[in-house]
């Protein structure tokens, strides 16, 4: 048995300890983790607070997609799991940059160039679109919240709510989002 065919084994008896719910087995890989994901996440503008947060949500990531059987033995669960972790940071800083974006446009001088009616339009829309989305069922408003303002991918969408696959998770994005445009069209929000 070559090296290669070894780790292989190594990760699929990692990952049969993780379905069949051993806890020590995530805490292995939360210590083994732990230095790596701090360095990723206080190197990228971050505290040690926030990279706990992000390990802590990655393992959570990391242990649904094992147990549903997102995850194959080819890669090392360390590996997998620093991925994760990046991905969710990046996003995380993504946000705080859009959010940093609002909050100082917030602060400059008001714009003169948009007439206050179209502000006051603008307002009502945002209000419309509120009242749409609860009329939408709790799994389309979730999912479309997910998609739209966590930046989930389709195939983090199909993990969270248990969809067979990305594909699956794309077409129910898509009949809630048209579900949604119908409401604001019947609201007159829409043309």
């Amino acid at each position: 048995m070559d090296i290669q065919e070894q780790s292989q084994e190594r990760n699929e008896a990692f990952l049969n300890r993780v379905r069949n719910g051993e806890m020590a087995a995530l805490v292995e890989l939360y210590s083994s983790s732990q230095k790596t994901i701090r360095a990723l996440v206080t190197r990228n503008s971050g505290s040690a607070d926030e990279a706990e947060d992000i390990l802590q949500d990655s393992l959570v990531i990391f242990w649904q997609r094992v147990r549903a059987d997102h995850f194959e033995a080819r890669a090392h669960p360390g590996t997998f799991l620093y991925a994760i972790a990046r991905n969710l940071w990046f996003r995380q800083l993504s946000r705080k940059k859009r959010e940093r974006a609002l909050n100082a446009a917030d602060f400059q001088k008001e714009d003169t160039s948009i007439p206050l009616l179209d502000e006051i339009s603008k307002k009502e829309d945002a209000e419309l679109v509120q009242q749409a989305l609860t009329r939408l069922s709790d799994q389309c408003r979730s999912l479309l919240t997910a998609f739209y303002w966590e930046e989930l991918t389709m195939e983090e969408i199909a993990v969270r709510f248990k969809f067979a696959n990305a594909q699956t998770a794309k077409s129910k994005k898509y009949q809630c989002k048209k579900l949604l445009k119908e409401i604001l069209t019947k609201q007159r929000v829409l043309p």
